[in-house]
């Protein structure tokens, strides 16, 4: 699976980066006809300190998934649209295996 991300507003790190990544490689085990995964951070203009705004868009055979939240921190949205993404893959693999 290929993973790309892009930041908006500004330059993520290699940390953010690659928390992001670990967290998507584990859907794999959940459902294994992900193709690929993109990612987008943005620091919305937002007065108060939720202002984080993580989207992933999973590609999957016939397919998309999309999960978005705006968080205090990346990875804490990061964290919530895995769970979210984890559970629509569950749904998706018994709706496709029977």
């Amino acid at each position: 699976m290929t993973i790309n991300i892009q930041s908006i507003n500004f330059t993520a790190d290699g940390k953010l980066i690659d928390f992001a990544k670990k967290k998507i490689e584990k859907l794999e085990q959940f459902y294994d006809k992900i193709l690929s995964a993109e990612v987008v951070f943005k620091v919305e203009n937002a007065s108060d300190r939720i202002n984080k705004f993580a989207e992933i868009k999973l590609r999957i055979v016939g397919d998309d998934v999309i999960v978005k939240k705006t968080c205090k921190t990346f990875e804490e949205a990061i964290d919530l649209n895995v769970r979210a993404a984890e559970r629509i893959l569950k749904k998706h693999k018994e709706t496709s295996d029977n």
